[in-house]
């Protein structure tokens, strides 16, 4: 090290007081031995040089590891991903409604959320469809086939006591995205090594516990067991096998939501433009019916707008412990499930009109739209 660092002093010899004499002396040697450790003739210089793949002989822990990583790498990297699910691939499936088409988008419709040639469908900007035309019948079949006989009513009550409690380790949390396509890999995973799932639903698609329900069991397989408000229980079926599981390629981060139609009009359909502006006054005036809190559970939320139109014209909800994306979402599932008009969101209310409709209508109406039509 001395010889390749000749201007290291040694400990006994005393510093120069004359700075430029100290400069010239040292300023060729230090220059040298700077470009000797900056400049090399490998590529693979430091910090950018690869970890190197060879075992090491004396612990056979890590080498057993580095086997299994090297047998699985080439299988991960196999792409693109090709997939058989009978469905169009979508952040998410509950929360979204194919049937509206968005009049912009915020990203390029290019940029697919799977990553770049990584799924051998193509990104339309809202979702992957699938290319092959789907025999329904034939994906009905299988699934039949794969859920076997239906449990006993003992079955089903040892799968409740065994996952039903909070501190269940086979839990899955739905939020305000609700059903995910990343979601559905995170069910067979726990698959693998327990029977059901246990999922716990909060949030907005809490407003509609049947969509969820629908599309948990359509895009997973599996059958709901049990339900108690917003607790569910996710059966995989007697006949499963988690070697023959389909094919899900993953979405490496969150599509941006795309823009679509405006959801207040200036003036009500039905109403001038007075009264709408008499209504909306009307809505902020009036004291709230419900107060909604923030990742809660909205599960009467419907019903109890429902029984407050048969009196009532204009009703408010205080939404000031919401999130102001949530508001929006709230008032859309709100209007196709009560169904009402959305007339204000202001200072985190939302007001609603029941439309003009006569209260029989109405009341026809609300029950018929209990079950919307998903897809």
């Amino acid at each position: 090290m001395l010889k390749l660092l000749p201007w290291r002093r040694s400990p006994h010899q005393t510093l120069t007081l004359i700075p430029t004499i100290s400069f010239h002396l040292t300023q060729p040697q230090f220059l040298c031995t700077f470009s000797f450790l900056t400049h090399s003739d490998d590529i693979y210089d430091p910090p950018f040089s690869p970890v190197s793949k060879t075992p090491n002989p004396t612990n056979k822990k890590t080498n057993k590891k580095q086997k299994k990583t090297h047998q699985e790498s080439p299988k991960d990297q196999s792409f693109p991903v090709k997939s058989d699910l009978p469905f169009d691939f979508r952040y998410s499936y509950s929360e979204t409604n194919p049937s509206v088409e968005p009049i912009a988008f915020r990203e390029p419709p290019r940029f697919s959320p799977f990553g770049p040639g990584r799924l051998d469908r193509k990104w339309t900007g809202t979702c992957a469809p699938a290319e092959k035309v789907v025999d329904f019948a034939k994906v009905a079949e299988e699934r039949i086939a794969v859920l076997g006989e239906p449990l006993s009513e003992e079955g089903v009550g040892e799968l409740v006591e065994r996952y039903r409690h909070s501190d269940c380790s086979r839990q899955i949390n739905l939020g305000n995205g609700g059903v995910t396509h990343n979601m559905i890999e995170d069910i067979h995973n726990h698959w693998k090594r327990a029977e059901a799932v246990r999922i716990k639903c909060l949030g907005v698609p809490t407003l509609d516990m049947d969509n969820v329900c629908l599309h948990l069991e359509d895009k997973s397989g599996g059958k709901i067991v049990y339900r108690h408000i917003n607790i569910l229980l996710l059966y995989r079926g007697r006949n499963y096998d988690p070697n023959k599981r389909p094919a899900i390629p993953l979405m490496l981060w969150k599509p941006y939501a795309p823009i679509y139609p405006k959801l207040v009009k200036n003036v009500a359909d039905g109403l001038s433009f007075e009264e709408t502006k008499e209504m909306r006054n009307r809505g902020l005036n009036a004291p709230p019916l419900m107060k909604l809190t923030r990742n809660g559970v909205y599960v009467n939320v419907v019903e109890r707008m429902r029984e407050a139109f048969e009196t009532e014209e204009v009703v408010r909800l205080d939404c000031a412990h919401v999130f102001t994306s949530d508001c929006k979402k709230i008032g859309v599932k709100l209007r196709d499930l009560v169904p009402c008009v959305p007339i204000l969101f202001k200072d985190d209310q939302i007001i609603l009109w029941r439309g003009k409709k006569d209260l029989k209508q109405h009341s026809s109406s609300g029950a018929q739209a209990t079950h919307p039509p998903v897809e």
